[in-house]
């Protein structure tokens, strides 16, 4: 037997023992992979947008900026709570008057208290309008003056609207002074009148005691 054939048995046999071997061995069972994790996506957050045009429902009774967006200017916030006044009628006004109270130094509250006081048709409230948007038109702070224009047209607006009243309420009193003096020439016409009549009243003969008959005349 020759050496090759001996090698080639023994590498076969090799061979078939390896086979053998790794039939008979059970591989480890790999462990089952978990299945990937996928983050959850985070709720959607909505934001109630308030839109621009949207204003609270209560006429004056917040203060002017407060009927307006941020960043308005402050003669366009004035002109808004002055287009919320003129609807009210005199128990609502009375009612902003008591909630405004004493403006103080403040001119954005002398603006809106001027607003109001003008809209009760009181002389006494008007004139108090007027001295407060001379106070407004006269403070120089910084906060006062950007309604120092506005302040200056109303004041010459309810100044004109003054002098019409004190014009109207002069010629009602002439009027009525003039009917009392009317009347009392009335009075005095009738009295001249009834003693007129009085004169005018035939003289009604007193009848005689005879029956109308004269006495007759005694003998002496």
């Amino acid at each position: 037997m020759s050496f090759s054939f001996v090698r080639r048995a023994a590498l076969t046999s090799a061979i078939f023992s390896s086979m053998a071997l790794a039939a008979c061995v059970t591989p480890p069972r790999s462990a089952p992979l978990a299945p990937p994790t996928v983050a959850a996506a985070p709720a959607p957050v909505f934001q109630q947008v308030r839109p621009v045009e949207a204003e609270p429902i209560a006429p004056a009774t917040q203060p002017a900026l407060a009927f307006t967006p941020r960043g308005t200017a402050p003669v366009d916030a004035m002109l808004g709570y002055a287009d919320k006044l003129r609807p009210l009628g005199t128990p609502e006004l009375a009612i902003e008057i008591a909630r405004l109270g004493d403006p103080g130094d403040a001119p954005v509250v002398q603006m809106q208290l001027a607003l109001v006081l003008a809209q009760t048709r009181v002389p006494a409230d008007l004139a108090r309008s007027l001295g407060l948007l001379q106070r407004v038109i006269a403070n120089p702070a910084p906060d006062a003056q950007p309604l120092q224009p506005l302040a200056r047209v109303l004041a010459a607006r309810y100044l004109e609207q003054r002098k019409v009243e004190d014009d109207r309420d002069r010629q009602a009193q002439q009027a009525r002074d003039a009917q009392r003096r009317i009347d009392q020439l009335n009075d005095r016409i009738e009295a001249l009148r009834a003693i007129e009549r009085s004169f005018a009243r035939p003289n009604t003969p007193t009848p005689h005691p005879n029956g109308g008959k004269p006495a007759a005349a005694t003998a002496p």
